[in-house]
């Protein structure tokens, strides 16, 4: 088939009389013209016997012995890397070991009470001579040679200390991704940009703008979640009677009342004094099914005569109608836990100036990543990285974000900041952004206290993210973090990386397509010979691999955090672009909760943009196979790269398109 294709390849006559020469070997039956009815019957059938019956004996079993002895050796290479690794592990853990023992007698303690700490001079001194050293060790050139033995040794001890408890050895493989990613970012910078070609400029500026993107968020990211804090509850007064009273908002739209009812009944049965507690349906879908129900189990009902700004407007106008000292919000179809006020209630009053405390939405149904594909609790879901790490990771920075439900806030700091911010369609984030300018504190507990439904479908959960997406980008525009009064330098870092979070979308799509750059258009985006790429590019992308699996472990996996953010990176593109232009425009999209999938199906319209970019991608696995063979030898080192990019590009797009496929819900 290869040897077909490349007739249609521009070649030298040389090179095709030798095709012909080599066809003709092949299919000695075929005679010109090749494409008659007879020539193609015969190409089949020769094809076929060539692949199944045309064997040398000899080959075969030289090829057997030879798979035999290579098997062999690479089981032994295996061995002997384990056993290696093993030695280096002990070691480092020994070493960490005595620092630690010597720690607590003298060591940190004299290096904190140094004089030059005390000197300020001194300290500027120190700071800029060690900033120095860094701007020296990412500028400076090194050699192939020297790269070589510098990316080794950093791997190592990387890949050593993954399994070495303790803070410091987290810290010390940041420190080894940080400087390795920037060092790799300044080559790209300096040595890489093919200024003679101006079609491989630009696509190799738009790559190079996506990576820095990408060594933006790891810098952030690293920031954000160094040190979670793990916060535990506060015990509540023995005495109830100085307990606060508490309104436990449960606000609905659309959802059917079998959603509602399990909600309403368990917020009933939350651990708190009777007379301390009110518990209300807000419908803003207006149905006397609602009301009815409302009466017959003893809660308060409101509805609203408009619908002016969804969710927001909703839990704002129903201010107006109660009194208690705090708010307690639930999604209509999270069930909370009898055990929920008695576990962030502590908060408020060990602090008065802490204005929300904010627990994990836990899904007790899977959702479409985990239905589709099978492997429900093999795998971390989406959502589990944020509440189970970057939440905390907030919450040491006082940063902490409000995500709708499962949170209890005060009344005093929502009626200080005007209420549940409209502005945006992300109301939550938004209005925890305001109380933090105001100078509250916000706060996060890491244990479920309610669990819910998660999204119906992958089409639900896209629309679901859409949302978030075109919330953040308004709210970078009309109240950006960076900007204004009221935040410390660490709470603007954490809403930034949120944000940049959701702009994902174009450096996602231009990761998927560049390696097809090279393959079609023959552009060398990275300008560069083969084996510097090869010690730039690869070294770093395992070491920052190595350094998120140690930070991230349980919470989120690495291939499948590319296929999640693969699936949204289309759907996100149009939404953060129109709303950072023009952050008033986009509506409020209520997700769909409670359906129920009675057929297997196929989502086409959903996985469009994943299979015409899955196609492409093949498509150029087989145009770089035939360039391989007959194409400029002296570019098969950096076509190989680039086919292996496009190889893994395949697998994530692949995994992207199956999600697609919804499967049979059971409940």
């Amino acid at each position: 088939l290869l040897l077909f294709l490349s007739l249609f390849v521009k070649l030298d006559n040389n090179k095709k009389r030798k095709i012909k020469s080599r066809l003709s070997y092949f299919y000695p039956h075929v005679t010109l013209p090749v494409c008659t009815i007879s020539n193609c019957v015969r190409i089949i059938l020769q094809t076929v016997y060539l692949a199944f019956f045309k064997t040398n004996k000899a080959s075969l079993a030289y090829f057997n012995t030879e798979r035999t002895k290579t098997w062999q050796d690479i089981k032994r290479s295996i061995r002997i890397l384990r056993l290696v690794d093993i030695k280096l592990v002990k070691a480092f853990k020994h070493v960490w070991f005595i620092s630690k023992k010597r720690s607590q007698q003298a060591n940190y303690k004299r290096i904190s009470e140094a004089n030059i700490w005390q000197n300020q001079i001194l300290k500027i001194a120190f700071i800029m001579l060690l900033f120095f050293a860094v701007v020296v060790f990412v500028t400076v050139p090194f050699s192939v040679e020297a790269q070589a033995v510098f990316i080794s040794l950093i791997l190592i001890v990387a890949y050593t200390l993954r399994r070495v408890e303790g803070q410091i050895a987290t810290i010390t493989m940041i420190t080894l991704s940080v400087t390795t990613s920037t060092r790799y970012l300044w080559w790209r910078y300096t040595e890489t940009l093919n200024w003679a070609d101006p079609l491989a400029l630009a696509l190799g500026i738009g790559l190079l703008l996506a990576e820095t993107y990408a060594w933006l968020v790891l810098i952030l990211g690293f920031f954000q979640t160094i040190n979670p804090l793990n916060r535990k509850p506060v015990q509540l007064p023995e005495e109830s009677t100085s307990w606060p009273t508490v309104d436990i908002y449960i606000p609905t739209y659309n959802e059917p009342l079998s959603v509602v009812k399990p909600t309403a009944i368990a917020a009933q049965s939350i651990d708190w004094p009777a007379d301390k507690l009110n518990i209300y349906i807000l419908d803003d879908g207006k149905r006397p099914e609602f009301a009815e129900f409302a009466k017959q189990i003893g809660v308060g009902y409101i509805a609203r005569p408009d619908n002016n700004h969804a969710k927001a407007g909703n839990m704002n106008h129903a201010m107006r109608y109660t009194d208690g000292e705090y708010i307690a919000i639930f999604d209509c179809d999270h069930i909370p836990a009898r055990s929920f006020l008695q576990m962030t209630m502590g908060q408020f009053i060990k602090d008065e100036k802490v204005c929300l405390v904010q627990t994990p939405h836990h899904f007790f149904s899977a959702d479409p990543f985990e239905r589709n594909l099978n492997n429900q609790g093999k795998i971390p879901n989406e959502n589990m990285l944020f509440y189970g790490l970057i939440q905390d990771g907030n919450d040491m920075w006082d940063a902490t974000f409000f995500c709708g439900s499962c949170a209890v806030l005060k009344r005093a700091a929502l009626d200080e900041i005007g209420g549940f911010a409209v502005e945006t369609v992300t109301e939550d984030a938004h209005t925890a952004l305001r109380m933090q300018r105001a100078g509250y504190k916000t706060t996060y507990i890491n244990i479920p206290q309610a669990a819910g439904l998660a999204t119906d479908s992958l089409s639900a959960h896209v629309g679901q993210r859409i949302r978030w997406a075109r919330g953040m980008a308004q709210i970078f525009r009309l109240d950006n973090p960076l900007l204004g009064k009221g935040l410390n330098l660490a709470q603007r870092m954490c809403y930034l990386n949120a944000m940049l979070h959701f702009l994902s979308g174009i450096p996602r799509i231009v990761f998927l397509t560049a390696p097809l750059a090279l393959i079609y258009f023959n552009a060398a985006i990275i300008y560069a010979p083969f084996l510097a790429i090869f010690l730039y590019i690869v070294p770093t992308l395992l070491q920052v691999k190595i350094t998120n699996s140690r930070i991230q472990g349980k919470y989120r996996y690495s291939f499948w955090g590319e296929v999640y953010e693969s699936v949204l990176a289309w759907y996100i593109l149009k939404p953060t672009t129109v709303a950072l232009i023009n952050p008033n425009k986009g509506k409020f999209n209520v997700t769909e909760k409670g359906g129920l999938n009675n057929i297997e199906r196929y989502d086409w319209i959903i996985s469009k943009p994943y299979i015409v970019l899955l196609l492409i991608n093949v498509v150029g696995m087989g145009y770089g196979i035939l360039r391989l063979f007959f194409g400029d030898t002296s570019q098969i080192g950096v076509l190989l790269i680039s086919m292996l990019w496009a190889s893994y590009n395949i697998i994530i797009l692949g995994a992207a398109v199956a999600v697609a496929a919804e499967a049979k819900q059971v409940k």
